[in-house]
């Protein structure tokens, strides 16, 4: 049960440090805004879910 709370790998998802080394285009940047959005809008939806059915 210890493992299903553990949510470090989201949080440090959105605070990474860019790393200099590694190139940047646009479409790498596009895809990491996707995945940011799609891991809120998921995280409002079940907190909403989980409100509404308390």
């Amino acid at each position: 049960m210890k493992g299903l709370f553990n949510f470090t790998e989201v949080a440090t998802y959105f605070f990474r440090k860019k790393d200099p080394n590694r190139k940047s285009n646009f479409n790498l940047r596009t895809m990491h805004t996707i995945n940011k959005i799609s891991i809120l809008m998921f995280l409002a939806g079940a907190i909403y879910f989980i409100v509404t059915h308390i």
